[in-house]
């Protein structure tokens, strides 16, 4: 039997600032944007390259309770990790894009990482694993 992770969801204040941040910030391409009723959207996005990864399902908060997990789905942790196969290149198109890095980036037994936050203030992990 063979299995894979789909989607993750992420709970996003709006769905257009979101896909603005995701595209032009990380450089993540959509790979659904389509209409639903009452007013929500099932939009997909995706690092580019990845396509047989999970994508990010940005999921509009609909309820205040919703709304308070909007930047802090884990309670402060990393709560995802965005691998690629070269760390300066993308450290250096994110920083001059103008990504919220917590730190500098340092090397770890597993390889080269640095934390981010995006837009909402969710904590990310851009990691190039060691081969």
């Amino acid at each position: 039997m063979m299995q894979s992770l789909a989607h993750v969801t992420l709970v996003v204040r709006d769905y257009d600032e979101a896909i603005a941040y995701f595209s032009r910030k990380l450089g993540f391409v959509v790979v659904e944007d389509r209409a639903l009723d009452g007013g929500k959207r099932f939009v997909r996005v995706a690092p580019p390259g990845s396509d047989r990864g999970a994508s990010l399902l940005l999921a509009r908060a609909a309820t205040p309770e919703q709304e308070s997990r909007v930047g802090n789905q884990t309670g402060g942790r990393v709560f995802l990790f965005l691998h690629t196969e070269d760390f300066d290149r993308d450290h250096a198109l994110m920083a001059a894009r103008g990504v919220d890095f917590v730190e500098s980036p340092r090397e770890e037994g597993y390889g080269k990482v640095v934390v981010f936050r995006d837009l909402y203030g969710n904590r990310w992990d851009l990691v190039e694993p060691r081969p």
